[in-house]
C-alpha cells in the first residue's frame, strides 16, 4: 500500500486502502455500500430536499393567495 500510495502521489497509504475496500464493495466482495447507490442517494437527498424548497413556496403562495380572495372587493 505505501509503495503505490508513493508512485500515485498520494500522501496516506490509508487513502489507497479505502479505495481497495470500495472496490471490493463496488464488485460484491463485500458488503457495504456501492459508489452507485451512494450516489443515487446523494441525488435522490438533493432532490428531497428542493422538492421541499418548492412546498413551501407553493403553501406560501396559497396562503397568500387565499388571504387576497378574503379582502373585500372595491
Amino acid at each position: 500500500m505505501a509503495k503505490v500510495a508513493e508512485l500515485l502521489g498520494v500522501s496516506t497509504t490509508e487513502t489507497v486502502r479505502k479505495w481497495c475496500r470500495q472496490a471490493e464493495v463496488d464488485d460484491g466482495r463485500r458488503p457495504g455500500t456501492t459508489t452507485q447507490e451512494s450516489a443515487e442517494l446523494t441525488r435522490l437527498r438533493r432532490e428531497n430536499a428542493e422538492l421541499k424548497r418548492a412546498n413551501a413556496i407553493l403553501r406560501s403562495a396559497s396562503v397568500f393567495f387565499a388571504a387576497e380572495l378574503d379582502r373585500p372587493q372595491r
